[in-house]
């Protein structure tokens, strides 16, 4: 092993060698604001005409919805929130109304809102407390389904909302923390998941007219099982599993007779498959090595569809209209943002309807993401996805970042990241670690981390700083780690527990105490709590434990300059969690800076913010990694 090891890590050596000597070209630096005017857009919905195409863009400064004519023109701006970000979710099938879903500053306690023509606006979910989530149009377009905990926060109850009165009627009484995967176009059956630990879960369906509840996937061991969609006719469930893999697959289940069968599998993992409105298409969404690769069948021949092939990045959010003529997606790349197309399934053609890159951004000036993976302390092979600046020259020794994703069980992916190339083209190499317990690279892979954390993984993110070494154009002391969420957690554990590995710290709404933030899981995750104990610890019999890989409790060891950003609004990681760390860090006269956001969650989402915590973030590095300012 020691030797397969060796021979990796000097294939690699020698393809970033290649790299560095056939991509340097001098480079335009950008400011914080340009990256930031690239606008971020998301979501499609084609109005009942199919005409124009409904989504969510944050090119005011937070998202609100847009319309765009499907001939192309440019986006209309139809709501105009200043504070509270706005996802659109769908036009309503007969008109130009829409639905929307909005929260109060991050809190995550969503409603579903109706914009009338007129431009006022009802909220259809209107208890104060409750958190309604949108489930999907009936097949006859003539209601919709959503889940809400108005009756009990830690349940999501299923009801269906008619559009002619906005009545909600309760289809589903729910007290087992089941959540809903599909609704068959009859109405008649429900199919539900139960997650019994991240590894291992349930299906059930739901028979509306007998009033039963048929668990389909009894099993032992771990495995998972997730309903997706109904068939057109409603005698065939599909759903995904890794039963006997290591990766999730496509069967569908008989519901007459019970009898299930393969439909499709791959070498990775199946995240989605769903059917066109009429049935003629069939979508299938597959994570291949940190990239979106997605299928188009036609559902009769089982045959691939043609759709379009563009170069330097990936399709992704396929939306077939009703009349299944048309095809909205979006492409993006490492150095190409998220652009809405159009494609037409006679004519063969594809339409660009936005433009969202900052004209005064050079895409040639960025950087292409490139897939890396080497051994880690115990050869696991670990992926990564590695950014670095062109601008670098030949002898010159560069800073670099080790980022950790968000999770536990995120995954570093391949696509265009603002605040990634920022850093880059400000001269910093990055390497994105995909570390033990992170999604798509299989079962095995994703469980090694389990009662593991702030160790193993960790342990992943410190080899990482052995191949960048290695490229020989990065400084060996001037390597910082930097992640949100989980990530954030890492970022603390690495300064807390390798105290001397990394020279910096940056964290983002990062957890310092496992105890508190497992005893403060938000009401309406608690079908999902008994999975974070299971892979974490429980903290009302494992809290010693917790509390040995809590950073808050071995703060007294954190000897490195640290930055903490933080929403005062985060239901997730509590603001207390990044409070007490910045008090505990400065007891050590560290350099701590902390930035709170009042009007943010988890994640920053408007950009007057986002310009801020950024730039602060990029000047900590220049004073503290790159420049004389380290302790």
């Amino acid at each position: 092993m020691f030797k397969s090891s060796k021979l990796h890590l000097l294939i690699l050596i020698l393809f970033v060698f290649a790299c560095q000597k056939s991509d340097y070209r001098e480079v335009k630096q950008y400011t914080i604001e340009q990256f930031m005017n690239t606008v971020s857009i998301r979501g499609s919905s084609f109005s009942a005409d199919e005409s124009s195409i409904l989504f969510s863009s944050n090119k005011s400064g937070i998202y609100n919805a847009f319309t765009i004519p499907v001939a192309g023109d440019e986006p209309t701006q139809i709501t105009t929130s200043k504070d509270n970000a706005i996802f659109a979710i769908s036009y309503l099938p007969n008109d130009n109304r829409i639905l929307y879903r909005s929260d109060k500053a991050g809190n995550e306690i969503s409603h579903i809102y109706l914009l009338n023509e007129d431009g006022t606006v009802q909220d259809l979910t209107p208890d104060e407390k409750a958190r309604a989530t949108f489930s999907g149009w009936s097949f006859d377009r003539k209601s919709f389904f959503f889940g809400c905990t108005k009756r009990d926060p830690r349940n999501i109850d299923y009801y269906e909302m008619d559009i002619e009165t906005f009545t909600p009627k309760l289809v589903y009484k729910n007290d087992k923390g089941y959540y809903l995967g599909s609704i068959s176009r009859d109405k008649r059956y429900l199919a539900f998941l139960k997650l019994i630990t991240d590894h291992n879960s349930e299906m059930y369906l739901y028979d509306r007219e007998t009033k039963k509840l048929k668990h389909l996937s009894l099993h032992e061991g771990d495995i998972n099982y997730s309903p997706q969609s109904f068939c057109p006719s409603s005698k065939f469930l599909y759903f995904l599993t890794n039963e006997g893999n290591e990766f999730n697959f496509l069967k569908r289940y008989n519901i007459e007779t019970g009898e299930s069968e393969t439909v499709e599998q791959t070498n990775w993992d199946i995240w989605y498959s769903y059917f066109s409105y009429n049935g003629k298409y069939r979508v299938t969404g597959i994570n291949e090595d940190g990239r979106t690769v997605i299928k188009v069948y036609e559902n009769e021949t089982d045959k691939l569809v043609e759709i379009p092939k563009l170069p330097g990045g990936n399709i992704s959010s396929v939306n077939i209209s009703k009349s299944e003529k048309l095809m909205a997606f979006y492409f993006n790349g490492s150095t190409a943002p998220n652009n809405l197309y159009l494609y037409n399934f006679e004519t063969k053609k594809y339409t660009k309807l936005t433009d969202t890159m900052n004209l005064e951004i050079n895409p040639l000036d960025l950087v292409e993401a490139k897939v890396v993976r080497y051994k880690s302390f115990d050869g696991v092979e670990i992926p990564a996805i590695y950014y670095k600046p062109k601008h670098l020259k030949s002898g010159e020794k560069a800073p670099a970042l080790v980022k950790v994703h968000g999770g536990p069980g995120g995954q570093a992916r391949i696509g265009y990241n603002s605040t990634i190339q920022y850093w880059v083209n400000h001269g910093y190499v990055v390497i994105d670690v995909n570390n033990r317990g992170s999604s798509g690279y299989g079962k095995t892979f994703f469980k090694m981390d389990d009662r593991k954390h702030g160790s193993d993984d960790l342990d992943d993110c410190v080899e990482a700083k052995k191949i960048l070494v290695a490229t020989g154009y990065v400084d060996e002391n001037k390597i910082g780690i930097i992640g949100g969420s989980y990530g954030g957690y890492m970022v603390l554990a690495a300064l807390a527990f390798r105290p001397e590995e990394f020279t910096v710290g940056i964290d983002l709404f990062g957890i310092s105490n496992w105890v508190r933030t497992l005893e403060s899981i938000p009401p309406w995750w608690d079908a999902f709590k008994q999975a974070l104990y299971e892979e974490l610890g429980d903290p009302t019999t494992d809290k010693e434990y917790l509390r040995s890989i809590s950073p808050l409790f071995h703060a007294d060891k954190i000897t490195k300059p640290l930055i903490v950003l933080q929403g005062a609004n985060d239901p997730r990681v509590l603001k207390v969690e990044s409070d007490e760390i910045v008090e505990a860090v400065k007891k050590n006269n560290v350099p701590v800076e902390y930035l709170l956001f009042d009007d943010e969650g988890h994640g920053f989402i408007n950009k007057v913010n986002q310009v801020k915590g950024y730039q602060a973030i990029l000047d900590f590095l220049d004073k503290y990694l790159k420049g004389e300012g380290g302790v």
